[in-house]
C-alpha cells in the first residue's frame, strides 16, 4: 500500500529531488508502512535523515492523506432495471408472446423491475445479514422450538403474494403463456430475493400436486392459500423428503411411518434430515403406511404422499420437534432444519403406495425453479461484471478495453444465453401441458428436457459465477460486495432436486419408459428448427456443425444399444450434456434466424456451435464406456486405500 502511494507523490511540487536520482534509491530502500503518528523515517544503524529527505517524506505524507479521500477506492458497479437491461429476455418475449399479452406483460415486468431495484434488493441483503435463529427454549425453560426469521424475510413473503409469483401460473390469465409470465417474474426476482425463491419453488410444487390430484375438497382451502395474492392469506409449503438414510434414494431411505387414526387422519412418526424452508405453513411429505400389525411395505411401492400443517390453529407445532438448523455453505437466509415427527397429524392425499408417482409433479416444478435460479445467478453476475468493466481502470485503461477480459465475459454470456433459451423452452412446453394444448410429442420432449436442463444449467451456473467473481479481482472475494453470496447460493443448484448423476440416470429412464420414442421426438424437433435457419448464410457454419453433432449422436444411440446397460450408465452424464448442448444450440440458431435478429444473436449461435457438441460420441470412440473402464475407474479412485484396495 505504501509503495503505491509513493507513485502519487510524483505530481507534487517537491518531486525534483526524486528526479535527480540521488534521493530516490535511498528512500525506496528504507520505505516502511506509516506508523501511527506518521511515516517512520528510521534509517537503521543510527543514521540521521537529511533535512531535505525529511521534507520529501512530510510532503509525501500530506499527499497520502489527500489521496485517501480521492482515488483510493474502486467504483461500485451499478445496474439498472433488470428487465430493461436484459436484451435477450425482451427479444424472446417480443418474438413469442401474442401482441396483447406482450403489451400487458411488458408493462408488468418493467414495473416489477423498478420495484426489484428500489424495494426488494435492500430486503434481500437484509435477509443475508440476518439469517434465521433457532430458539429451542423460552426464558422459563419451556420448549418452544421457535425459528426466528427477520422482518425482511417476512416481507418477502408478502411481496411474493402481492406480485402473484405463485398465483400467476394458476390463474391462467394468459392461457398457455401464464406459466411463462410467472417464470420470467421469478427469474427477475431470484437474485434479489434473499433466498426466498426456494420456499416459492416448493410452494409452486405443492400447488401443482394438489391441482394434479383434481383439487379434492379437503385440499381446496390449502390450494387457495398457496395460490393467493393476499399477503394475509398466502401460505408457503415445504417438501420434506430427505431422511437420514438417503437423499434422492427415497425408495430405500424413507423410514417415516404413518399410522391411521379412527377419524381417518394419520399420525406420522420419523426423522426428516433436511427440510428446507422449515418456517413454512404446510408441507408435503412421504411416509410408509403401517398395517394393523404395525408392518410397513418397503421400496417405492410402500410410499404414500401426505399433506400436513406445520402448526395448529393455536400456533403450536403439530407434534413436531426441531432438532437443529443446518449450518450450510450457502442459502443461509433460509431456515433448513432437522425435524422429528412425533405423531404429526397428516392427511393422506395420494393412493396408498403411489406417493412417488404423485409427488413427481412437484419434482418437475422444483427442478424448473432450480433452472430459473441457475440462469438468474448467471445473468446477475454477468450484469455486474460487465458494468464493472465500464468503470474499473487497470493498466492505464478500462477493463472493457482489454480484449482478453471482454472475451472472457463474452464466453460467459454465450453460456448464459443458451441456458436462458433452454429455460424458456421447458416453461413454454409446460404452459401447453397445463391447459391441455400439448401434443404427445410435446409431453415426451418436456419429460426429457426437464432433467437435461436442470443438470446442465446447474453445472453451467457454478462455472459461470466463479469465473465472473474472478473478473472483479480481489473485490470478488470480499463478503461485503455481495458477490460471494451469489457464488455460495449458486453452488447448491447442482445438488438440489437431484445431483448431476442422479438426473443423468433419470434421462436414461425417460428413454426406457418411452421405448425410444423420446429420442425420435428429440431428433425430429431439432431438425425442424434447423430447417428454418438453413437458408441464412451467416448461420450456415452453425447449422453444419449442429447437423454433424446430430449425426454423431444418432450413431452413438445405435451403437450403444448393442453394448448393454453398463455402457449406457457410464455414458449417461456425457449423453445428457450432449442433449443439452445440441438442443440449446438449436434454440440459439432458431432465435438468430428471426427476421429482426441482431448481429449478437447470430454471433452467439455461431460461438455456441464451436464447442464440443457431442462429447458422448468422442468418449465412445475412446472406449470410455467399456466395462473394463469401470473397473479401472474404481482401481484409480481407491488405489492405496486400506479399506477398499484389497478388494480390487
Amino acid at each position: 500500500m505504501f509503495t503505491c502511494r509513493l507513485l502519487w507523490w510524483r505530481s507534487s511540487a517537491t518531486c525534483k529531488p526524486w528526479q535527480s536520482g540521488r534521493i530516490l534509491p535511498r528512500v525506496w530502500e528504507r520505505c516502511q508502512p506509516p506508523s501511527r503518528k506518521g511515516i517512520n523515517t528510521t534509517t537503521g544503524q543510527g543514521q540521521q535523515v537529511s533535512a531535505q529527505e525529511k521534507q520529501v517524506l512530510e510532503d509525501l505524507e500530506m499527499s497520502v492523506a489527500r489521496r485517501e479521500t480521492e482515488t483510493l477506492f474502486q467504483e461500485q458497479p451499478q445496474t439498472g432495471n433488470p428487465y430493461l437491461e436484459d436484451a435477450l429476455l425482451r427479444s424472446y418475449l417480443k418474438t413469442h408472446l401474442p401482441p396483447k399479452v406482450l403489451e400487458e406483460v411488458n408493462q408488468d415486468l418493467e414495473r416489477f423491475g423498478n420495484r426489484l431495484l428500489i424495494k426488494i434488493k435492500p430486503l434481500g441483503w437484509e435477509c443475508e445479514l440476518n439469517p434465521p435463529v433457532f430458539r429451542q427454549y423460552d426464558a422459563w425453560g419451556r420448549r418452544v422450538d421457535h425459528i426466528v426469521t427477520c422482518s425482511a424475510w417476512r416481507r418477502m413473503k408478502e411481496i411474493a403474494a402481492e406480485e402473484g409469483l405463485i398465483a400467476e401460473a394458476y390463474e391462467r390469465r394468459y392461457s398457455n403463456w401464464s406459466r411463462l409470465h410467472q417464470a420470467v417474474k421469478l427469474y427477475l426476482f431470484s437474485s434479489f430475493s434473499g433466498g426466498f425463491n426456494c420456499p416459492l419453488a416448493m410452494t409452486d410444487g405443492a400447488a401443482k400436486v394438489i391441482e394434479s390430484l383434481g383439487t379434492p375438497g379437503s385440499l381446496k382451502n390449502a390450494f387457495d392459500h398457496l395460490t393467493s395474492r393476499d399477503p394475509k392469506k398466502f401460505w408457503t409449503s415445504g417438501q420434506w423428503m430427505t431422511e437420514r438414510r438417503g437423499g434422492s434414494d427415497v425408495a430405500n431411505g424413507t423410514e417415516t411411518v404413518a399410522r391411521k387414526q379412527p377419524d381417518g387422519t394419520y399420525r406420522l412418526y420419523g426423522f426428516k434430515w433436511f427440510t428446507s424452508a422449515a418456517d413454512s405453513d404446510v408441507t408435503l411429505t412421504l411416509a410408509r403406511v403401517a398395517d394393523a400389525e404395525g408392518q410397513v411395505k418397503q421400496g417405492s411401492s410402500g410410499l404414500s404422499l401426505f399433506f400436513l400443517k406445520v402448526r395448529d390453529e393455536e400456533g403450536k407445532l403439530n407434534s413436531i420437534q426441531v432438532q437443529r438448523l443446518k449450518d450450510k455453505l450457502g442459502t443461509r437466509q433460509m431456515a433448513t432444519a432437522e425435524l422429528w415427527l412425533d405423531g404429526a397429524k397428516a392427511e393422506l392425499i395420494s393412493a396408498e403406495g403411489r406417493g412417488v408417482a404423485s409427488i413427481s409433479n412437484m419434482l418437475n416444478i422444483t427442478r424448473i425453479h432450480n433452472v430459473i435460479a441457475a440462469v438468474a445467478s448467471m445473468r446477475r453476475m454477468i450484469s455486474l461484471s460487465r458494468e464493472y468493466a465500464r468503470r474499473r481502470v487497470a493498466f492505464g485503461k478500462l477493463l472493457k478495453d482489454h480484449p482478453l477480459h471482454m472475451q472472457t465475459i463474452a464466453r460467459m454470456e454465450v453460456q448464459t444465453r443458451g441456458a436462458f433459451l433452454l429455460l424458456m423452452e421447458i416453461v413454454r412446453l409446460l404452459g401447453l401441458v397445463e391447459i391441455n394444448m400439448a401434443s404427445d410429442q410435446d409431453q415426451l420432449l418436456l419429460r426429457l428436457l426437464i432433467p437435461v436442463t436442470k443438470l446442465y444449467t446447474g453445472k453451467q451456473a457454478s462455472a459461470v459465477v466463479v469465473e465472473a467473481m474472478e473478473s472483479f479481482g480481489g473485490q470478488g472475494y470480499m463478503e461485503d460486495t455481495g458477490l460471494p453470496v451469489i457464488v455460495r447460493d449458486t453452488l447448491v443448484l447442482s445438488i438440489w432436486e437431484g445431483t448431476t448423476n442422479i438426473l443423468s440416470l433419470d434421462v436414461l429412464r425417460s428413454l426406457t419408459k418411452s421405448q425410444g420414442q423420446v429420442m425420435a421426438v428429440f431428433f425430429s424437433t431439432v431438425q425442424n428448427k434447423l430447417e428454418l435457419a438453413s437458408s441464412i448464410a451467416k448461420l450456415e457454419p452453425a447449422v453444419k456443425q449442429m447437423q454433424d453433432a446430430i449425426s454423431s449422436l444418432a450413431q452413438f444411440t445405435q451403437a450403444a444399444g448393442s453394448k448393454g446397460t453398463v455402457t449406457m450408465e457410464l455414458a449417461a452424464r456425457d449423453f445428457s450434456y450432449t442433449l443439452a448442448r445440441i438442443y440449446a444450440g438449436t434454440l440459439l440458431i432458431e432465435h438468430a434466424a428471426r427476421p429482426d435478429a441482431s448481429s449478437t444473436d447470430i454471433s452467439t449461435a455461431r460461438r455456441w456451435c464451436k464447442q464440443e457438441l457431442c462429447p458422448v460420441a468422442t468418449e465412445l470412440e475412446n472406449s470410455t464406456y467399456e466395462a473394463e473402464e469401470a473397473l479401472a475407474d474404481s482401481a484409480l479412485v481407491y488405489e492405496g486405500s486400506p479399506a477398499c484396495g484389497s478388494r480390487l
